[in-house]
């Protein structure tokens, strides 16, 4: 772990690989892909590896050919038919929700920003008992196309009247890292989802294990 102090009053969550352990769901996922194009299957450690954004570039290198359109509308599908086959049995990350609730009550804030759809998204955080804990909830609306977090984070933190440099987004990519930059906030990273360990490093940001040592960074 990275023992860099950031002082922050409102984390700003990410979800998936974050507050919510869906790996096993994800590569579930991604092999559906992959078989359906007659692929090998991957390992987590090799999804991990492999893992980049935009997903578009990603999947053209573990595919080997150029995604037309179409194809990209087919991985679509078969991406999210197969994850919302195994989401209810994701369950919450290592900390959550007890330690969130200990951040509220301690008077700072919290949001949670997701790029899974937002509709599906809200019911989700209720069913697992993570109401009342977040300022706000922004999830995906409309098309992404496997891209990056920036503009979402700018308007999320906008809808809210945030000082970015009063905010800490955590999350499990770079492109968290990267999103937190640009729109003038801090970041903290941590090793728990879809991203190998040496390349959160190389973002030149705190890196944690779990929640609570990323919760741990945080100045009092």
């Amino acid at each position: 772990m990275n023992h860099t102090s950031v002082r922050a009053r409102h984390v700003v969550w990410d979800w998936n690989g974050t507050l919510l352990d869906d790996n096993e769901a994800v590569v579930h996922s991604v092999n559906a892909v992959l078989t359906a194009f007659d692929r090998a299957p991957l390992t987590i450690d090799a999804w991990r590896a492999a893992f980049t954004r935009p997903l578009t570039t990603c999947y053209e290198r573990l595919l080997g050919r150029v995604l037309a359109p179409e194809d990209w509308a087919r991985i679509d599908v078969l991406y999210h038919e197969a994850y919302r086959e195994r989401l209810d049995e994701c369950g919450l990350a290592l900390g959550v929700p007890h330690l969130l609730r200990d951040w509220q009550n301690s008077g700072r804030t919290q949001s949670l920003l997701s790029m899974w759809f937002h509709e599906e998204l809200v019911p989700l955080v209720g069913k697992l008992g993570l109401d009342g804990l977040f300022t706000r909830v922004d999830g995906l609306r409309g098309v992404n196309m496997g891209g990056s977090k920036t503009e979402h984070l700018a308007a999320h933190l906008s809808a809210m009247a945030l000082d970015p440099a009063e905010v800490v987004l955590i999350g499990d990519v770079v492109d968290d890292a990267e999103a937190a930059a640009a729109a003038g906030a801090q970041c903290v990273l941590v090793s728990t989802g879809v991203m190998d360990r040496p390349r959160l490093e190389a973002a030149g940001v705190p890196v944690a294990d779990s929640i609570p040592q990323a919760l741990g960074l945080l100045g009092s």
